[in-house]
């Protein structure tokens, strides 16, 4: 296998100017593409679109994205987009279809094949396949007359523009335009059927996302590890429970169990005096602290810590505390 010599000497400055260029015309290249779309969608295109979304929000089944290729690539892509965004969907390889994966596809369900050509010969089957069984079709191709634009159901047309390659060859800026319009179809299923943040992080509970969209309830710490003291508890005693946890604090309740106050590190600095120790938390505590409930989502949670430069926070329902956060709690999973 072939590898890259290594660089001996430093690129010349009209070398590297030349790189710029060429990165340059490929964003601009590319970014046209996608304006491209954007001008179709308000002409041509948009009925299309609409018709395509209708049919996809209707089916009793799931969306079926096939290709080959680097438009295979991209289906994968809009797949995985789809499906975590509410939209059941799964990507057949157009050639396995022809190999017995045909029987992954059943009539309740949408396929939407892309071809930047219409004319990609291992789509056949699948195009046939689909017409006998009357399964929906929609077409993502620059050809609306190709075999499988005319097939189609549905075709969403993509405008003829240049690759970024200067052959006019590697699938460049055609790829990126049907993955944008692959965003713009999931975007609008996702806001059509009101999926919210709550539900994407039903479907995307691990990782970086995840994290951001827990709840306070999924990392509160509750019973008998809430620090908690009555009022006219003596600083002392409140002082054993602040240190035998560690959360640096300690909330104060009153006679109904209400959260009143809190006392802590903070607290002692500012009120640090000789008989400290003798005088009652309620000298010494903040009333009216910060509390928040437990369906806050923790990046929420996050926000209100960071904000009010504080390391933890009482979680309450009808004002009785149930639990308590942590920042590093946070920070441990990722909330960040």
């Amino acid at each position: 296998m072939a590898h890259p010599k290594p660089r001996t000497t430093p690129a010349s400055a009209d070398t590297s100017a030349s790189l710029i260029r060429s990165a340059l015309h490929t964003l601009e290249a590319e970014a046209g593409g996608v304006s491209a779309i954007a001008a179709a969608l308000q002409g041509d295109l948009g009925p299309a679109f609409i018709a395509a979304c209708e049919l996809i929000r209707d089916a009793k089944g799931r969306v079926i994205v096939t290709g080959l290729g680097k438009s295979g690539h991209i289906g994968r892509k809009i797949a995985a987009t789809l499906a975590s965004t509410g939209t059941p969907a799964f990507f057949v390889h157009a050639a396995e279809a022809s190999h017995g994966d045909l029987g992954m596809i059943t009539a309740d369900d949408v396929i939407v094949a892309l071809s930047w050509s219409g004319e990609t010969a291992e789509l056949k089957n699948l195009i046939n396949y689909s017409r006998r069984f009357r399964i929906g079709l929609i077409a993502v191709t620059s050809e609306a007359e190709s075999t499988l634009g005319s097939a189609a159901d549905i075709s969403l047309t993509l405008p003829k523009t240049r690759e970024a390659c200067p052959h006019n060859l590697a699938p460049t800026t055609s790829a990126l335009m049907q993955l944008a319009l692959g965003d713009a179809l999931a975007v609008a299923l996702l806001e059509g059927r009101g999926f919210t943040a709550v539900d994407f992080g039903t479907l995307h509970p691990s990782g970086k996302l995840g994290a951001m969209l827990k709840f306070v309830r999924d990392l509160m710490h509750t019973g008998d590890a809430v620090p908690l003291k009555p009022l006219g508890t003596r600083m002392s005693e409140a002082l054993m429970e602040m240190t035998s946890n560690n959360f640096g604090c300690v909330g104060i309740v009153d006679g109904h169990g209400e959260i009143v106050g809190i006392v802590t590190d903070g607290d002692l600095r500012r009120h640090m005096r000789p008989d400290l120790m003798t005088a009652t938390v309620d000298e010494v505590m903040t009333r009216n602290p910060k509390t928040i409930g437990p369906d806050l989502l923790a990046s929420e949670a996050l926000d209100i810590l960071n904000a009010s430069k504080i390391t933890a926070l009482i979680v309450t329902e009808a004002k009785k505390p149930i639990g308590i956060v942590r920042l590093h709690d946070m920070l441990t999973i990722g909330v960040a």
